[in-house]
């Protein structure tokens, strides 16, 4: 224990002192058990204690090796006063016996196996059976490795296909997942074949971080574990004399970049060995310089740019190329790399680095090299591996040195699927697709690659990420005036995704606004393709037809407004639907709620019967004297829940908690009033829901439970509050920032909008409209979006004479509802 808490000493030499003490205690062991003697015998530690890299909580692999003249019993006996006292002192071990004949056999059926021999180290008891053994697994592993080597590379594959990329997890598995530990063997595994080498800069630090995390996790939690889990964070960071969570993200994340991409570069060398040595002299000759697939053959060199060729399937320097003479050479090679979807070679990266550094580029950039970054952002999804490759040698962040801090940055955030940088990258190649829609392209994927910069800085990540995005697009090259366009559109990069969400697009002040803030048609233009590029990039619960519909219906009336022309009156899409229509006007007739319940295709946002009532146009639909339907076999994806109320107090916590009680998470919601037969209004709720777990519930049971809600002989409060502490005994205590709800000033020219920004939860609505009701305000309208853990919600409420509230007693509505959700 002394050893493994003692403070001063590296990951290194604790693993290197641990293994050595545990080699100690074995050989002692060893030396008991054979009464000094261990001929014909020997214990061998494999895998990674055969490496000597023994974590606090690492597996034993251990081999007894024995030449087989003893007797099976014999050998079985020894074996037992082996193993015995280490499963006594509750140590993890993997262990097997066998004679060096049965390990050659088993390594050859079993790569795990032979991986472990590579590392073979000898403990006790004769050493020549030992160095035979190690010498014949090499030797047999080389002779082997044209066969093995592609199935190890598919092992490698299919579990980073199942555990992700490790430099892009927030919660990642230090060994398993790609760009982890185990990579960083295999890639070992593969220098032992003799056939390629991974580059070496960098990779054995990065291997060694990854341990010195590992065996710090172990030492905090006191499990055997590699699963670096958010609640550990801060400990692990602690114990490694590390500032932060965060900071211990992006060191790890470093870690498995620089592991990656050493894999990458030497897969791809294994394979063009490989092929070549497929190909039979005599067969090469034929083929007169031809590759099987008809492009360039072995040696030949293609021409992709000036002082760029293609060779052996890769983007390298031509013969006659001067990258100390020509600046603009590294961002013409990626450029032609990307556009031709190749790699480049790590020989040419390496060389384009060395010259970056000697004769950097002019500032601002010349036309040609913002031509070049231009041509290589709007590559497409084959910018990726080129951009990485540029930044594994240190390029990007050489060319743009505001790039070093969101490099590697993590995003706390559940909707996020990257760091920081690759979520800029992501979002230029789905800014790719749209360039066709634009008049400035250009534009278009510098503000993409940007729109996030200001992520590195203290504040509001939109306001420094503006300033930055200035002085970045003048350093590219860009004139005053496509500057400032670009630094709008990272400044706004948010508004018409969190306008179209949360504002009643009807209200005449919230297209003011946006038409303000964007200035012209050919802005508007840009800001709406980065919108949708940059929530296409961000994951799948960013974008939506829903919500893309809507960002659409703020684009064209704002585009209205700009050129002058009748801006379209009402809310998008809002002339009720037929069925619309029909729910509102059985809600007036009956003096009930009626529910409709829909499943949703994203693709084309068409309405589709769910299972159990094809052909009706919804799979529940019910109202007063409506019968029983059939329930769902399973949840659709994609569900819209329309309930149509006679308007009276209390409707909006009402529906909330009903939903909150059936277990129903909202995704979004929207609330309006319509008058469908003049008799009084009738408040339409529309719901896009998902069943928390199993299916979902009957309408039915929905509408029955909402009658008794809103005539109060069913205390949804009380229930919703006996689920809440039963929940809270079960909660690890996970801990949230508060809620914060503000008063959105001149959002609306009819009523006062209120924004809630909380943590979501059940019941989060229902509380939300509670406290308005109490404060005796009227809901208007309603705006919900839930992203993640985070809800974003807008309610426009006005007072009883329908009118916006006055500022003080806003504010006095906006604390009362914080104070609520606290």
């Amino acid at each position: 224990m002394r050893l493994l808490h003692s403070a001063g000493q590296d990951g290194t030499t604790r693993r290197a002192a641990l293994a050595g003490l545990t080699d100690d205690w074995l050989a002692g062991l060893f030396g008991r058990a054979t009464g000094g003697t261990g001929s014909g015998t020997a214990l061998v530690a494999v895998g990674g204690y055969g490496r000597g890299e023994l974590s606090p909580r690492s597996d034993l692999d251990l081999l007894l090796l024995h030449d087989g003249k003893a007797g099976a019993r014999t050998v079985a006996a020894l074996a037992d006063r082996l193993w015995y006292p280490v499963w006594d002192l509750g140590l993890a071990l993997d262990h097997s016996v066998r004679t060096p004949a049965e390990a050659r056999k088993a390594s050859r059926e079993d790569l795990k196996v032979q991986l472990g021999l590579l590392d073979a180290r000898h403990l006790a008891g004769d050493p020549e059976l030992t160095a035979a053994l190690r010498g014949t697994a090499l030797a047999d592993w080389r002779e082997q490795a044209p066969k093995r080597l592609p199935e190890l590379r598919e092992i490698g594959r299919e579990r980073g296909a199942r555990q992700g990329e490790l430099q892009y997890l927030l919660e990642p598995d230090l060994k398993e997942a790609r760009g982890g530990l185990r990579d960083a063997t295999a890639l070992r595994a593969v220098a032992a074949s003799w056939l390629a080498d991974a580059p070496r800069e960098g990779l054995e630090a990065a291997r060694t971080h990854l341990l010195d995390v590992r065996d710090a996790l172990h030492l905090t939690t006191g499990r055997t574990t590699d699963r670096l889990a958010l609640q550990e964070q801060d400990q692990v960071a602690e114990a490694l004399g590390v500032l932060d969570a965060d900071v211990l993200l992006r060191q790890v994340y470093e870690s498995a970049r620089t592991i990656s991409y050493a894999s990458d570069v030497t897969w791809r060398e294994v394979g063009r060995v490989l092929r070549s040595r497929s190909v039979r002299p005599v067969l090469r000759g034929m083929l007169k310089g031809r590759s099987a697939g008809g492009g360039p053959g072995r040696g030949e060199r293609s021409p992709l740019a000036e002082g760029v060729v293609e060779l052996d399937g890769e983007v390298v320097l031509a013969r006659t190329a001067r990258p100390e003479h020509d600046p603009v050479l590294p961002l013409r090679a990626a450029a032609a790399a990307a556009q031709a979807g190749l790699p480049l070679s790590l020989h040419a990266v390496r060389r384009l680095r060395a010259a970056a550094t000697a004769r950097p580029l002019p500032v601002p950039w010349p036309a040609e090299a913002r031509e070049q970054l231009v041509t290589l952002l709007g590559a497409g999804a084959q910018t990726v591996p080129v951009w990485e490759a540029l930044e594994a040698e240190g390029i990007v962040t050489w060319l743009l040195p505001d790039w070093e801090r969101v490099r590697c940055r993590p995003q706390r955030n559940a909707v996020h699927r990257w760091t920081v940088d690759r979520h800029l990258v992501e979002t230029a190649v789905r800014a790719a697709a749209l360039t066709r829609r634009v008049h400035r392209p250009d534009l278009l994927l510098v503000a993409a690659l940007l729109h996030d910069i200001g992520k590195g800085w203290p504040g509001d990540h939109s306001v420094s990420g503006e300033t930055i995005a200035r002085d970045m697009a003048s350093r590219i090259g860009f004139d005053a005036r496509d500057v400032a366009v670009v630094a709008t559109l990272v400044r706004h990069h948010l508004l018409l995704i969190e306008t179209a969400t949360r504002r009643d697009l009807g209200d005449p002040a919230t297209v003011d606004a946006v038409a303000d803030v964007v200035g012209s048609v050919g802005t508007l233009e840009l800001l709406h393709a980065l919108t949708e590029a940059d929530a296409l990039a961000t994951g799948p619960a960013a974008w939506s037809a829903w919500r893309g519909s809507l960002v659409a219906d703020l684009v064209k009336r704002v585009t209205a407004r700009l050129a002058g022309e009748a801006v379209p009156e009402g809310r998008p899409a809002d002339e009720p639907t037929a069925e619309q229509e029909r729910l509102a006007v059985e809600a007036a007739r009956t003096g009930g709620p009626v529910l409709a319940l829909h499943a949703r295709s994203e693709g084309h946002g068409e309405a589709e019967p769910a299972a159990g009532e094809a052909g009706t146009g919804t799979d529940a639909w019910t109202g007063a004297g409506s019968g029983p339907e059939a329930e769902p076999e399973q949840e659709p994806v994609g569900v819209e829940l329309l309930m149509a109320v006679p308007e009276q107090p209390g409707v909006l916590p009402a529906a909330a908690g009903v939903l909150a009680m059936h277990r129903l998470t909202v995704r979004a919601a929207d609330l309006r009033s319509l008058d469908p037969v003049g008799e009084g209004p009738v408040l339409l709720l529309s719901w896009r829901v998902a069943a928390e777990y199993g299916s979902l519930p009957q309408a039915v049971r929905l509408r029955a439970d909402l009658v008794r809600a809103l005539d109060g002989s069913l205390d949804v409060p009380a229930r919703l509050a006996e689920r809440e502490q039963a929940y809270a005994r079960r909660s690890r205590g996970v801990q949230a920032p508060p809620p914060r709800v503000t008063v959105a000033p001149g959002s609306s020219q009819v009523a006062t909008v209120i924004e809630v920004r909380a943590q979501d939860a059940q019941g989060l609505l229902h509380r939300i409209g509670r406290a308005l009701e109490a404060a005796r305000v009227t809901v208007r309208s309603a705006h919900v979006s839930t992203l993640g853990a985070n809800a974003v919600d807008a309610f426009y409420v006005t007072d009883e004479k329908g009118e916006p509230l006055p500022e003080a007693v806003a504010v006095d509505v906006a604390r009362a509802v914080e104070s609520a959700l606290k």
